[in-house]
């Protein structure tokens, strides 16, 4: 196929091997060939964070990168932060402090809260709002996100 490549990827710690249009972003390749749907398109322009996952130990935003620049990497999405059966401590945290509305917000919000966490487990209120600055909630504020994620 013009314009195609193929690439290997580790996504939630599975191997995945396809052939994909070169033009393809990353959050395409991750809701559309793969079925993850947790990772959510909003503003399409790396302003929101919906589309978070965790690129190489970073968090992105999937809609400003090309699915074939990621060859070779690790992905994680929020389906793979859980065990099976048991939800990170951070998940259980937006749940235990009313942290969700809407709910497309949050997998990038729960995706920087792991980060923020791995990071620095006792980060300040105030470490945590700067680190969030990428990720915008139009439903709850921000207070009880912050609560999920500071280390109590």
């Amino acid at each position: 196929m013009k314009n195609s490549k193929a690439i290997s990827v580790k996504i939630n710690g599975k191997q995945v091997e396809k052939t994909i249009p070169t033009h393809l972003r990353l959050l395409d390749f991750i809701r559309n060939h793969l079925k993850l749907t947790g990772t959510k398109e909003v503003c399409g322009e790396g302003e929101c964070g919906a589309c978070s996952v965790i690129l190489a130990g970073k968090i992105v935003n999937s809609c400003l990168i090309f699915a074939v620049e990621t060859n070779g990497s690790e992905i994680s999405t929020i389906e793979g932060i859980a065990k099976v059966d048991e939800l990170s401590e951070i998940q259980q945290n937006f749940i235990e402090h009313h942290s969700v509305q809407c709910g497309f917000c949050i997998p990038g919000m729960v995706l920087a809260g792991e980060e923020i966490r791995k990071e620095n487990p006792h980060s300040t209120r105030d470490e945590i709002k700067e680190k969030l600055a990428g990720n915008i909630c139009r439903c709850t504020g921000y207070k009880k996100i912050v609560d999920a994620i500071e280390n109590n």
